[in-house]
């Protein structure tokens, strides 16, 4: 019984740890929209409408990011919206890191090593996963994007 718990326990460890990194890049996303919803609240939208505009908030909070990032070519803006995205998961990153360090480690020193070099590594995947998923793609005037142009048959492609 105690191995499996062991492996259970890594199991656990292991899955929340692939939660947290796969969704570093939602962390604005879910601000905006729980900021919205507390404000919805208490302003009177109610229990219904509440969670609606956040969840609407936060949707079109990642919508314009990733569209404004895929849109833009000049680098200084990609890097101020990556910079959007990737520094509440740093902050994110850090406290859950070091939360979930004070269960294996009883040294305050440590866990805040620990918590620090999770909220890099967590940062930093939010900051690649916003880039990869979002690349630029050279826009041509004569054509429609999407549109190769078929390839030119050569002579030697000819002779089979």
């Amino acid at each position: 019984m105690l191995a499996l718990g062991l492996l259970l326990n890594i199991a656990g460890v292991g899955l929340f740890c692939w939660l947290i990194f796969t969704l570093a890049v939602y962390a604005l996303p879910f601000f905006v929209g729980l900021y919205i919803f507390m404000l919805a609240l208490h302003g009177g939208a109610g229990v219904l409408g509440a969670p609606l505009l956040g969840f609407v908030a936060g949707g079109v909070t990642l919508a314009i990011g990733q569209t404004a990032f895929a849109m833009t070519r000049s680098m200084i803006v990609r890097a101020i919206i990556a910079a959007l995205f990737a520094v509440p998961a740093t902050f994110a990153g850090y406290q859950v890191v070091f939360e979930m360090s004070q269960i294996g480690v009883p040294s305050l020193a440590w866990r805040e090593v620990f918590a620090c070099l999770g909220a890099i590594f967590i940062g930093g995947t939010a900051w690649t996963r916003l880039t990869i998923i979002t690349e630029t793609r050279p826009l041509a005037s004569d054509r429609v994007v999407g549109s190769d142009p078929h390839p030119v048959l050569t002579a030697a492609a000819h002779k089979q």
